[in-house]
């Protein structure tokens, strides 16, 4: 499930005329950004020579781009980071180490895959997909075990959970 490069934003628009470019933080906030001295775009390294929040977005001075001309073209493109050395809280995973993740109830039988994670205000929300469909809370209530190094995640399901119409 690891990949070397995490996707974490996107470039949304320029700032200013020293080419500037405006990133939307897909991270729990835009902070995040600001730790890394290379982002990627498309595979390709760009340095960054500074970097600041701005509301909730990132703007930072990549090296070589000098010009508003030079930063309209970046625009739309994702934004990546290396996972070398990058430390996370303990009990938290990148959403992109959860996608594809086997679901295991509590007796252990697999019920499907994680699909899509959403962003929601209380609590993000795992979609499964398997013989039926699932949206389960991430909340301790219900997610007892998340292992990404064996690739599963261990949940309680109650009813409502289920989407039968599959």
């Amino acid at each position: 499930m690891d990949k070397q490069l995490l996707e974490t934003g996107e470039i949304v628009s320029t700032h200013g005329i020293q080419g500037e470019v405006k990133i939307l933080p897909w991270a729990d906030g835009p902070d995040f950004l600001l730790q890394f001295d290379t982002i990627y775009l498309n595979g390709k390294p760009y340095e960054v020579e500074a970097s600041r929040v701005h509301k909730t977005c990132v703007l930072a001075k990549l090296k070589g781009i000098d010009t508003p001309e030079k930063a309209t073209l970046l625009r739309g493109q994702t934004v990546s980071v290396d996972r070398e050395g990058l430390k996370l809280p303990e009990g938290t995973v990148f959403i992109a180490d959860l996608i594809g993740c086997r679901v295991l109830d509590d007796g252990g039988t697999e019920i499907g895959k994680i699909k899509d994670v959403l962003t929601m205000p209380s609590s993000d929300v795992y979609v499964i997909q398997g013989k039926k469909s699932y949206m389960i809370p991430a909340v301790k209530e219900f997610v007892r075990e998340i292992n990404v190094a064996q690739g599963y995640v261990q949940v309680h399901l109650i009813e409502g959970m289920a989407n039968d119409e599959n």
